[in-house]
C-alpha cells in the first residue's frame, strides 16, 4: 500500500523522499508549506504533535494496521525496519548507523540550522555572535565527517540510513558558507550520494 508523506522542502524532508526513492516504496506527497504555517494545521498535528515536517503515515504498518511516525530519524529507522533495507539486523553493524545517525540528529542539522537562523538577521550586531558560534561549530562538525570518510566509503562502512540523513544537510552545503573541497572526503562522498539515481529522484520530487 502506498504510503504518505508529509514534508516540505527542506533537508529534514528531503532525507526521507531520498530514503523512499532508495528503498523503492511507493508513496504520496502532501506538501506542508511551513512558510504559510501549514504545519499547525489541527490534522497535521494528528500525526506530528511538535508540528514539524517530516511526518508520515504508513497504512500497512506493524499487523497491518496504519501507524503515523514523526521525527525524520524516526522515519528513517521505521523505514528501515520495515523494509529490511540501509539498516543491519546484526547489532554490531548496526551500532554505527545508529551513531551517525544521532550524529546528526543531535549536531549536523541543529547547528548548520543555526548558520541559517543568524544569515537571515538584516543587523550585523544581531546576527555576529550567532553566526561566528555556529559556524565554527558547523565547520567543525564536517571535519568529523571528513576524518570519517577518511577511512570509510559510507558513514557506517555500508550505505545506511545514516547517509541519507547527513546527506539532507550535507545539501545545504553552500547555505552553510562551506566550501566541500576544503573537506575532500566528504566532497567524494558527497558526490557519489548525488549520483545515485534514487537520490537525484528524492530530491526531484516537488516538495512545495
Amino acid at each position: 500500500m502506498t504510503l504518505q508523506l508529509y514534508a516540505f522542502d527542506t533537508p529534514n524532508g528531503r532525507k526521507i523522499s531520498v530514503a523512499l526513492e532508495e528503498m523503492n516504496l511507493p508513496y504520496t506527497v502532501h506538501v506542508v508549506h511551513i512558510g504559510k504555517d501549514e504545519q499547525f494545521a489541527p490534522d497535521f498535528l494528528k500525526i506530528s504533535p511538535n508540528n514539524k515536517i517530516p511526518a508520515i503515515v504508513d497504512p500497512d504498518g506493524p499487523g497491518g494496521q496504519p501507524i503515523s511516525v514523526f521525527e525524520s530519524g524516526a522515519i528513517l529507522l521505521y523505514l528501515g525496519e520495515k523494509t529490511g533495507q540501509f539498516l543491519p539486523r546484526d547489532l554490531r553493524a548496526r551500532v554505527p548507523v545508529l551513531e551517525w545517525l544521532m550524529f546528526q540528529m543531535g549536531g549536523f542539522g541543529p547547528m548548520p540550522g543555526q548558520v541559517h537562523h543568524f544569515l537571515t538577521l538584516q543587523d550585523e550586531a544581531d546576527q555576529r555572535y550567532g553566526l561566528a558560534r555556529f559556524s565554527t561549530e558547523t565547520r567543525r562538525l564536517y571535519g568529523v565527517m571528513d576524518r570519517r570518510l577518511a577511512r570509510h566509503e559510507f558513514f557506517a562502512g555500508e550505505l545506511s540510513v545514516a547517509d541519507f540523513a547527513i546527506l539532507g544537510w550535507a545539501w545545504r552545503h553552500a547555505r552553510h558558507r562551506v566550501d566541500l573541497a576544503e573537506f575532500p572526503n566528504v566532497q567524494r562522498w558527497y558526490e557519489a550520494m548525488m549520483a545515485r539515481p534514487a537520490v537525484q529522484r528524492g530530491f526531484a520530487v516537488p516538495l512545495g
